[in-house]
């Protein structure tokens, strides 16, 4: 009992002396940015996300844990490939490329040379929404990740043969990855038809004679106007002590200044009228099949519902598409759907791929027959539960490490505004019960016209629309 009140008084006095730090890191001294507490956002039993701003803009989120000596150190910016402009896709992903190559006194190869020294995990990804970087690393060597991410963020060295080096690279990545891929043919083209005004239509990786014409300044306009401390969030989760990581950061980042953000060019998407459909030839074994419903946005209240009920038709074997189209009728040997977790309203994906002696159009019928009984009667509570079960084991599964509650923080931030919102989903999937599932089937799969890619074996032409 004794220890007990001794352990409440010695965390009381560690509250209160964070509290003060807190406090004075508001206030800048000579040669010194401000960092302003905004405030923690609770993350699970026992964590929480404290929220800092520097004066240039720059959010800072940290979660300590102190489970494993390790960090993970993620910067989040907000620019994807919907931001950029008609004849220059493949800007945000290209960028992505440079930032390892040369920066302002470390020549090209030092970032990634000294990251390996130091026993870093370091990578980085685009989206349509996002750009991020991340580095897991022990510890002890968070404040040279520090320093060198800051000098990433502002002093990128742009020359045109590296430039025309890396494009070329990129290049034979889209030759490998869609021109081809069957799969990524697929999804590129299912996107490109659904989408007729919105930037999701557009590939991340950029259409070919997109990256063909990208030059030096483009690199160099496009890294000025989102690579921002006012446009980025870092994040740092693991083994740290919070104050000292804000003086490292603040006292690194401070020589930034931010930037006036461009207004988005936002074009919403209008409502699909009619079903849009394209046939193509490439050289597969059999049949294949995309299929494309317009979803709803990441943040709308039938996201969760709506990723429940996929996972009731799509989500494993015991789910009702795989148990009627592979294992009873043996029409099909894949199927899977997947619901868009983009900040605008994206796409529910339905992909299938037929067993062999088996067409495009049989999977069609079939998966239309499934999708219609899920939009006339509810689902079972035994379905509910199994669906909440992966969904809840999946997220949880995801913050097991510091780098996984990183990205999660990371992702929430950026998409929804709430870098608690793992947590806030996870309620949300608990909260899910029948009718809503029943009512988000009606609203995207029930009057909607689809956007459908057929596959026919061949040689890679198309067969017609």
């Amino acid at each position: 009992m004794i220890e007990e009140k001794r352990s409440r008084m010695a965390t009381s006095r560690a509250g209160t002396r964070r509290d003060r730090g807190r406090a004075a890191l508001a206030t800048a001294g000579p040669g010194r940015m401000a960092a302003e507490y905004e405030g923690t956002v609770p993350y699970g039993p026992r964590l929480g996300v404290a929220q800092y701003r520097l004066a240039n803009g720059l959010r800072l989120l940290l979660i300590e844990d102190h489970s494993a000596p390790v960090a993970a150190y993620h910067t989040w910016f907000r620019v994807g490939s919907r931001h950029e402009r008609p004849g220059k896709t493949g800007l945000a992903h290209l960028l992505e490329h440079l930032m390892f190559n040369e920066f302002e006194g470390l020549p090209a190869g030092e970032f990634d040379r000294r990251m390996e020294q130091a026993g870093a995990e370091t990578n980085a990804a685009t989206w349509v929404d996002w750009t991020y970087y991340y580095e897991h690393v022990p510890a002890s060597q968070l404040g040279m990740v520090i320093e060198l991410e800051a000098r990433r963020m502002g002093k990128l060295v742009l020359q045109d043969a590296l430039v025309q080096s890396e494009l070329e690279v990129v290049a034979n990545e889209r030759r490998y990855r869609v021109e081809d891929d069957v799969d990524g043919t697929v999804n590129e083209r299912l996107y490109a038809l659904a989408f007729t005004r919105h930037g999701y239509a557009n590939p991340t990786i950029g259409w070919m004679q997109d990256i063909q014409g990208l030059t030096a300044d483009d690199c160099a306009r496009f890294y000025r106007t989102y690579y921002a401390p006012n446009n980025a969030v870092i994040v740092v989760a693991g083994h740290f002590d919070e104050l000292r990581v804000v003086e490292r950061v603040t006292k690194a980042y401070g020589y930034l200044d931010p930037v006036e953000l461009p207004v988005e060019d936002k074009r919403p998407e209008p409502p699909q009228t009619a079903v849009r459909s394209e046939t193509l030839r490439r050289p597969t074994a059999t049949d294949k099949v995309a299929m494309g419903v317009h979803g709803p946005a990441m943040g709308d209240v039938d996201h969760a519902p709506l990723t429940l009920l996929c996972d009731v038709l799509f989500g494993g074997r015991a789910s009702r598409v795989h148990r009627e189209l592979v294992r009873d009728r043996e029409i099909a040997i894949e199927v899977r759907g997947w619901v868009s977790t983009f900040e605008d309203p994206g796409l529910v994906e339905i992909q299938l791929t037929a067993r062999e002696g088996h067409s495009a159009e049989e999977l069609i019928d079939a998966v239309e027959t499934e999708l219609a009984k899920v939009v006339e009667a509810p689902v079972t509570q035994e379905e509910v539960e199994r669906a909440k079960a992966r969904a809840e084991l999946a997220l949880v599964r995801e913050l097991e490490t510091c780098g996984g509650k990183a990205e999660q923080i990371g992702f929430y931030d950026v998409v929804l505004g709430d870098p608690g919102g793992a947590m806030e989903r996870l309620q949300r999937y608990r909260r899910v019960e029948r009718g809503d599932m029943l009512r988000a089937a009606r609203r995207y799969f029930g009057l909607q016209p689809r956007t459908v890619v057929t596959v026919k074996p061949g040689d890679g032409t198309e067969a017609g629309e």
